[in-house]
């Protein structure tokens, strides 16, 4: 063959292989699942019987090497019982996403609803709200799995307490607050996982309620979370980072926690045998399985050195009560950890037996799914214009109004004739979202949203939301002939998310320059919006008279450009109230990110964290926010003095004691009400926040304040309302001590409910 002919025929014989490979892929359309018709009458597949008795059944069936199979998120399936392979690695933290390999999009399913970053929702106080975004994203994620898109297992949702302004992660969380978070996490859980037929040993989805334990850092400064040990004393454990998880397993009943990549006190969380098989699985009863953060048993290894060899790390995680390895690391060594006699088939079977409850909870093991309860749903059920109004509806009821100067807020669509948009995050798309994003339905930009309502021009007035250098000039000649100006600025991805905490807590480069030097043009109302999920210091906005208003809209979601133009023309009076402090800059160059204690130290000067114990300044504190009406409170009923009931002979009725043991007989039944009559004396109708706080004695360093509850009312103007909420003492008003334990301070307790503080005498 001469090379003429020869080159001819490679490049003939290229084309046809391009052309056999470039064939379109051809999606599965129907869901994976076990116990089909030809599966036999194996005892697992038998849909009458109890959970336990099937999975008993179905792992004695199993080799070894089988268990090993499902012990990873990309699990290996078994043909001659007719299990196919599952992938277990789905996400759902804000909208079903395709971050994990669990999910895909494809052109029968384009994208999902993407609700605003759970941030965002936090701060709509909304407890009903985060049930509805759970049963809705639920429902999406069902009509995906039947037609082979997703799986059933989601590892959602984050209820790590936001610590610290600069993790970057803290947008995935609802804030900094144990309570909140508790609330927030177990109603979400409830959305996705209850069953509209109210079986209680059904799961709808499977949530995972992650990252434990104290686990809020990232990558500051080079320090990563794969080695961090995180300090934490057993007080901070026990009131600060254990509730939200607590919640989610006692009152979410949640199918899944995930550990975290970090250490606590010496120990990596996703080894500890205390935290696993003794808090997690002993003292809250998980029903469920437990799951590594992805990749954490290598980084256990190879990063934080604990065990010396990896047949040690996979038989730690599993005698500690380990269950799946997000991961392919016990795939690879545990069955050289059984032959080195470091782990025994019975802990792998128990680790496997719990796996397997929560799939036969699902109805993997049931036959085909779409002939069982949630068998019709399907891509009609995905994106609908339902799902997509909630998307708008959750977004401007979190939006949280921080200042509001006389003659701004709202805009009038009449009286406002021109409108300059300016800013990095004006006009954006995915910044909108957050992280772990989906595809979204659709996108309604900042200025599409504002755009819709009056004539407007636009500049971005930085290449990006860094801003090394701001369009000054350009900016400010659409600012000086507008009737009002809207600068929409803040962060993004590229400044905070997952292994990217900040070091300053400002608006980024030149922004503050940018913002100051348009308002300083303006002739009308100045309206900075701030888009990030963590807070900013823009004490410099809040004191500049220009600057006539200011939002906070975090990361909004799909239909975030909508809801801010809602709240700016007044269609919504913004009722969204901050789920964490605003720090001044001067807080973080002072404390060091990776300090884990909460509490304030006067002898070091360290001011402590959070709204429940920090001392200093603030540019904006946790429940602020604003509306367009005001709001008067009248309280109507509370108690003046509580009475404990102690047993004969107890110490504390012959001696003077601080706190009594928060015991569980003591504790029964010693509730009382409070109730707050609610008036909105304004002229617009408004959705109102009331929280209730106490500040109990000031015995075993507790909290200066803390959130007992909070609730939302909806009032016409003038219209009055009657909020009612029952405390239960030993449950809302104890506190922990310095070991851990739970205690009742004795003294005056004062409660702050509205605007009011109403004095509290516990006494035995």
């Amino acid at each position: 063959m001469t090379p003429a002919k020869h080159s001819v025929f490679l490049c003939f014989s290229i084309l046809i292989s391009i052309l056999l490979n470039s064939r379109p892929v051809i999606a599965q359309t129907g869901p994976v699942f076990a116990c089909d018709s030809s599966s036999g009458n194996f005892t697992f597949c038998d849909s009458s019987l109890d959970v336990k008795t099937r999975v008993d059944d179905l792992v004695n069936r199993l080799t070894l090497p089988e268990k090993i199979g499902w012990l990873v998120n990309t699990a290996k399936g078994v043909s001659r019982l007719g299990i196919p392979n599952y992938e277990w690695w789905s996400e759902a933290l804000h909208g079903v996403s395709n971050v994990g390999p669990g999910t895909k999009f494809s052109g029968l399913v384009p994208g999902a609803t993407s609700f605003p970053q759970p941030i965002l929702t936090a701060a709509t106080f909304d407890e009903s709200l985060f049930e509805t975004i759970g049963k809705e994203v639920s429902t999406e994620a069902r009509a995906m799995y039947n037609v082979g898109l997703a799986g059933l297992t989601f590892w959602s949702p984050n209820v790590n307490i936001f610590r610290d302004p600069r993790w970057g992660r803290g947008q995935e969380t609802p804030g900094e607050d144990p309570v909140l978070s508790s609330k927030y996490g177990a109603a979400y859980v409830r959305g996705l996982q209850q069953t509209d037929d109210g079986n209680k040993d059904k799961l709808k989805v499977a949530a995972c309620c992650k990252h434990y334990t104290a686990y809020d850092v990232d990558n500051w400064k080079g320090i990563q979370r794969y080695s961090f040990n995180a300090l934490v004393s057993q007080q901070d454990l026990d009131d600060t980072f254990q509730p939200p998880f607590k919640s989610c397993v006692v009152d979410g009943n949640v199918a899944s926690v995930m550990c975290s990549y970090n250490q606590v006190n010496g120990k990596p969380t996703c080894g500890d045998p205390d935290l696993l098989s003794g808090v997690i699985r002993g003292q809250w009863k998980l029903n469920g399985y437990i799951v590594t953060d992805c990749d954490s048993l290598n980084e256990m290894f190879n990063s934080q050195h604990y065990t010396k060899t990896p047949e040690e790390t996979a038989a730690l995680s599993i005698n500690s009560g380990l269950d799946l390895n997000c991961g392919d690391f016990l795939s690879k060594h545990t069955q050289a950890a059984v032959d080195k006699g470091l782990l025994n088939e019975t802990e792998i079977s128990r680790a496997v037996f719990n796996n397997f409850v929560t799939m036969m909870r699902l109805g993997f093991f049931d036959g085909n799914p779409t002939q069982q309860l949630y068998g019709k749903l399907g891509p009609k059920d995905v994106c609908t214009a339902e799902n997509q109004e909630l998307a708008r509806d959750v977004a401007r009821k979190g939006i949280v109004l921080l200042k509001n100067g006389e003659g701004s807020l709202p805009l009038s669509s009449t009286s406002i004739k021109s409108l300059a948009v300016i800013g990095p995050n004006a006009n954006v798309t995915h910044t909108m979202l957050g992280n772990y994003e989906g595809i979204p339905c659709k996108y309604t930009t900042p200025l599409q949203g504002l755009a819709a309502s009056v004539a407007t021009t636009y500049n971005p007035g930085c290449a990006n939301t860094a801003c090394g250098t701001a369009q000054v000039d350009a900016a400010k000649k659409i600012a000086a002939s507008a009737d009002a100006v809207v600068l929409v600025m803040g962060s993004d991805q590229s400044i905070e998310r997952e292994s990217l905490d900040r070091v300053d807590i400002t608006l980024p480069g030149q922004q503050q320059l940018l913002v100051s030097q348009v308002a300083s043009v303006s002739n009308g109302p100045v309206i900075l919006v701030i888009m990030s999920g963590g807070g900013m210091d823009v004490q410099f906005a809040k004191d500049d008279p220009k600057i006539s208003s200011i939002l906070w809209v975090g990361f909004p979601g799909e239909a975030g450009g909508a809801a801010i133009a809602d709240v700016i023309f007044g269609s919504y009076n913004p009722s969204g109230r901050l789920p964490m402090t605003w720090y001044p800059q001067s807080y973080v160059e002072k404390v060091n990110m990776t300090d884990m204690n909460m509490r304030p130290n006067p002898s070091t000067g360290y001011p402590g964290r959070t709204y429940r114990f920090y001392k200093g300044p603030t540019v904006f504190s946790f429940g602020d926010g604003l509306s367009y009406t005001s709001f008067h409170h009248r309280l109507v009923r509370a108690p003046r003095l509580v009475s404990m009931p102690l047993e004969e002979n107890h110490v504390c009725l012959s001696s003077e004691c601080k706190s009594i043991d928060a015991l569980e007989q003591r504790c029964k039944d010693l509730a009382f009400e409070i109730h707050l009559r609610v008036k909105n004396v304004g002229e617009i109708s408004g959705s109102h926040t009331v929280f209730l706080f106490s500040s109990p004695p000031q015995v075993h360093n507790a909290a200066q304040k803390h959130l007992l509850g909070f609730q939302k009312v909806i009032l016409a103007p003038q219209g009055e309302g009657l909020v009612r909420f029952n405390v239960d003492v030993c449950k809302d008003l104890s506190l922990v001590d310095e070991k851990g334990n739970k205690k009742i301070a004795l003294g005056e307790h004062i409660i702050h409910v509205g605007d009011l503080k109403h004095s509290l005498n516990l006494r035995v």
